[in-house]
């Protein structure tokens, strides 16, 4: 068995776009597979052909991008401040930030899990669900949820390989979850004719894969654990939570903005729900790159930041920004041709295959916006402005969203409601990202470099 005696920081030389580059294309790997497994029960319920079960799964996709969100939050907090100790050279303070950060994510997932279940059913009639689509919805997150805590402490692994340096295994540990989900779905699904609940339960299963695989990178081959204490628990909640309540505030304003949003489509029908379903599996795997920036870039912003290398700090967000652009247009070129295949794919209704093909040629190209808000948030995270993600994200999920969202909701179609979400989106990935730029020049000025 290999072993790493001591992370190096990795970051702190070399082609800055190289690391983004490569931090990114395994960051998103991971990332994406966490959607993918999303997207695979979506894919193989649809073929049961009913479009009340792809609706159900597009309301349970809201619940759980909720919980996944919470696990961002934290697996950003557990990054910044490893990656801030490597860069420093100080590894024991790592090992014990890495510790205190799973005890922490476990613990706070678990009882927000607890919270949330009793409330499912008002919550989920409250955003238009009824019928046999509440009912499908409720059994699925019934069995998938109990699952969250441990997707949250597999998140945060990840983010400590991440900090370390380690692009490879971090992406290992979701990309497990998938792999399973893609070969258990079918047997669950039609082979043991189980439908929604076998879908449920190998979401379940995957949770543990990620935990299984994430332990041996960060423990067995790493040594980035040590045995948690109580005292040192309590030491570190303030600089983890310091940097893990603005993320996690900031991530939950993705969901809260897209239950809006979903609540708005929904008053255009089942075709319409079931469209933004898909839609909302279909956007975080096409751009699951810009999605993962904000964690993968983190260890490099925060290596360069313990080590008061202000230049590179400012061209890891440059470099950021330009490989957001150059994999947007890349993937809008892609999707243009495609998108009526897509819609194919899922077994979309004429109605449904409208939306979702509009999608495709006119919406997916502003997510390079949502990609700029991303880089500005991760800045934000690394350099000790975490406030500015929360306030950015959740500007955009209510001043970005409702009166824009409004407005398309009285053009009268669902197309003009994604058009309207997209442009609010817009006007705040730029302010996010000048903000950035004003506070990354403030820090080069003000803070003095680290000692060699």
């Amino acid at each position: 068995m290999s072993t790493v005696s001591s992370p190096r920081a990795a970051f702190l030389s070399g082609s800055i776009m190289r690391h983004v580059v490569v931090m990114t294309a395994t960051g998103s790997i991971g990332l994406m597979a966490i959607f993918v497994v999303d997207v695979i029960n979506l894919l193989y319920i649809s073929f049961l052909g009913r479009t009340e079960y792809t609706a159900a799964m597009g309301y349970a996709g809201l619940v759980l991008f909720l919980m996944t969100s919470l696990g961002i939050g934290f697996t950003i907090a557990v990054t910044a401040l490893c990656a801030r100790s490597i860069g420093g050279g100080n590894r024991e303070r790592a090992r014990r930030l890495a510790s205190s950060g799973l005890v922490i994510s476990l613990v706070a997932m678990t009882l927000v899990t607890a919270l949330m279940m009793p409330l499912l059913p008002a919550f989920l009639s409250s955003m238009g669900a009824e019928g046999a689509t509440l009912d499908a919805t409720l059994i699925y997150l019934w069995i998938a949820m109990p699952g969250s805590p441990l997707l949250g402490i597999g998140m945060a692994m990840t983010g400590v390989l991440r900090a370390t340096g380690d692009a490879r295994r971090s992406m290992y540990v979701t990309l497990g979850g998938a792999v399973t989900a893609a070969l258990c779905d079918p047997i669950f699904i039609f082979g043991l004719h189980l439908g929604v609940e076998g879908a449920a339960i190998v979401t379940l299963i995957s949770r543990f894969v990620m935990i299984g695989i994430g332990w041996h990178g960060v423990h067995q081959v790493h040594r980035m654990l040590q045995r948690p204490t109580v005292a040192n628990v309590r030491e570190d909640f303030r600089p983890l939570m310091g940097i893990a309540m603005p993320a996690i505030l900031a991530n939950l304003a993705t969901p809260a903005g897209n239950i809006f949003v979903t609540a708005i489509i929904s008053r255009f029908g089942t075709d319409a729900v079931a469209a933004w379903a898909i839609i909302g599996r279909l956007y975080p795997m096409l751009f699951g790159a810009i999605f993962a920036l904000s964690g993968s870039v983190g260890a490099i912003f925060g290596q360069n930041f313990g080590a008061r290398q202000f230049d590179r700090v400012r061209r890891t967000l440059a470099d950021s920004l330009t490989f957001t652009l150059v994999y947007v247009a890349v993937v809008w070129l892609i999707c243009v041709p495609l998108a009526p295949y897509i819609a194919m794919a899922f077994n979309a209704s004429p109605g449904t295959s409208e939306i979702i093909v509009y999608f495709c040629r006119w919406i997916a190209p502003t997510f390079a916006f949502t990609g700029a808000l991303f880089v500005a948030n991760s800045a934000f995270n690394n350099l000790g402005y975490a406030t500015y993600s929360t306030l950015f994200n959740w500007g955009r999920a209510t001043l970005g969203t409702v009166p824009f969202c409004w407005v398309g909701y009285q053009m009268g179609s669902a197309e003009a409601v994604m058009m309207a979400w997209s442009v609010g989106a817009a006007v705040f990935g730029v302010g996010a990202v000048l903000i950035a730029y004003r506070e990354i020049g403030k820090l080069g000025r003000h803070m003095r470099p680290a000692a060699a």
